[in-house]
């Protein structure tokens, strides 16, 4: 029946809203377990591909709270071809504002810090490689509309090529070597690396690298720490969903395709209008691919998104879309929930109820939605039901029959004929059969 099907569909999509409500309202994981007198925990963050948006988001968030929330050393791994400049600058800032030590690792064996990856291991208090990785290949370039990368300007190669000299000074590492990786695009094995100076260890995995760097000594800021890494606690920490949202719309392949995806959907709806699916989807296509693209930070993006779905449900309210601008409105408002930038001044604990709160939104909205659209289904499948009077009532004739004329039953005017001869206006007559949608009437006196 077709109750029992809308029924499982809500059920399937409350489960997994439900699902993505209790993956969001997961507690911080930048709050560590209680501990005594040992060594800080190490915070192990993962770079595994291109360095997008979310990725620089992703590292300077959790270096920036690393500190305060008790870690006494954060490693970054990386296996990356490159990124984003913005992404990457802004985790470069990060390690630099630091008040723990920062550690890079490029591992496992056969891992690559090319390109930004270069900047992160550079900038980094210090630089660790795994046999047969390699570091540099970091000249800029820029990605044409037809989606062909191109060198970048003088202008851009002397800028980073200056900034990446900068940093290596900052460090200690050379910077004529270091400002070779973006003018010359110098590559480096992670021996050639260990004997120039870019890097300062070679390790075979995670577990060598800790103890390699135990009793060793950094400088973070203008305190000389001394890490105490053996033993000490190890603890992945992984990207939020927001910060997986943000990484995948802001890869700019595919932030192109949902650019000219979502312009392409829009011009179709408005060109064919019927449905409302193109224009919805395009909107929020439109969106995220101009955020994506670096024109939105993550608070207008979300504070977008968040509006667009607040007018796509009032449009729902007084538009009868069976459920387009609803379900549009309930993924606008979720999307926009997930990019809201985590502000360092508000506990943690109040964004992960906002974002319960904005998943249980979504929640009442679908089923309303389902509900809704599943009543106008069964009434446009149902077959229309006139409720004709059975034979005894009274009625009152309105129009003279002569045979046939109008009757008043109730509240409801009905067509009628005379059983026999002809019934003037006013006249009180007894319903005794019908013939279709036609009453059969004949006067009261006759009985």
């Amino acid at each position: 029946m077709v109750w029992r099907k809308w029924l499982l569909r809500f059920l399937a999509t409350s489960a997994l809203t439900v699902a993505a409500l209790g993956h969001l309202a997961t507690p911080d994981p930048l709050v560590p377990a209680a501990r005594g007198e040992g060594p800080g925990p190490v915070m192990v963050l993962e770079v595994d591909g291109v360095i997008t948006g979310g990725v620089g988001t992703y590292l300077a968030s959790r270096v920036r709270a690393a500190g305060p929330a008790g870690f006494g050393l954060v490693v970054v791994r990386l296996n990356t071809p490159g990124g984003l400049v913005s992404a990457t600058l802004e985790a470069v800032s990060a390690f630099a504002e630091a008040t723990l030590p920062v550690v890079t690792f490029v591992g496992p064996p056969g891992a690559i810090a090319a390109s930004a990856g270069a900047f992160l291991a550079v900038g980094s208090h210090l630089a660790a490689m795994a046999p047969g990785t390699t570091v540099g290949a970091a000249m800029p370039v820029v990605l044409s509309p037809g989606g062909r990368t191109e060198p970048a300007d003088d202008k851009t190669v002397n800028f980073l090529a200056g900034h990446m000299r900068s940093l290596a000074r900052e460090r200690g590492r050379p910077p004529g070597i270091a400002e070779r990786f973006v003018t010359e695009n110098l590559t480096l094995d992670s021996v050639e690396a260990r004997e120039a100076g870019i890097v300062e260890l070679l390790a075979a995995d995670l577990d060598d690298l800790l103890r390699r760097l135990d009793g060793r000594e950094l400088v973070v800021g203008e305190e000389r720490l001394v890490l105490r890494t053996a033993g000490a606690e190890v603890m992945p920490v992984a990207m939020t969903p927001g910060e997986s949202l943000q990484h995948l719309v802001s890869n700019p392949q595919l932030a192109f395709v949902l650019l000219i995806g979502g312009a392409w959907a829009v011009y179709l709806g408005l060109t064919l209008p019927g449905t409302l699916v193109p224009e919805v989807l395009g909107a929020v296509a439109l969106v995220l691919g101009i955020y994506g693209l670096g024109l939105f930070a993550n608070n207008v993006a979300g504070l977008i998104l968040m509006a667009l779905g607040l007018g796509f449900l009032v449009g729902e309210a007084f538009t009868p879309t069976f459920g387009v601008l609803g379900a549009g409105g309930a993924l606008s408002l979720l999307l926009g929930a997930l990019l809201l930038p985590r502000e360092p001044l508000m506990p943690g604990g109040w964004f992960a109820d906002f974002r319960a709160t904005a998943v249980g939104a979504v929640v009442v909205v679908t089923a309303i939605t389902f509900i809704v659209v599943g009543q106008v289904v069964r009434s446009r499948r149902a077959r229309p039901h006139v409720a004709v009077p059975e034979v005894g009532p009274v009625a009152v004739v309105l129009e003279p029959l002569d045979p046939v004329g109008s009757v008043r039953v109730g509240h409801e005017v009905w067509s009628a004929r005379a059983a026999e001869g002809q019934v003037p206006a006013g006249a009180r007559v007894r319903v005794i059969g019908r013939e279709g949608l036609l009453l059969v009437v004949e006067p009261l006196t006759r009985s």
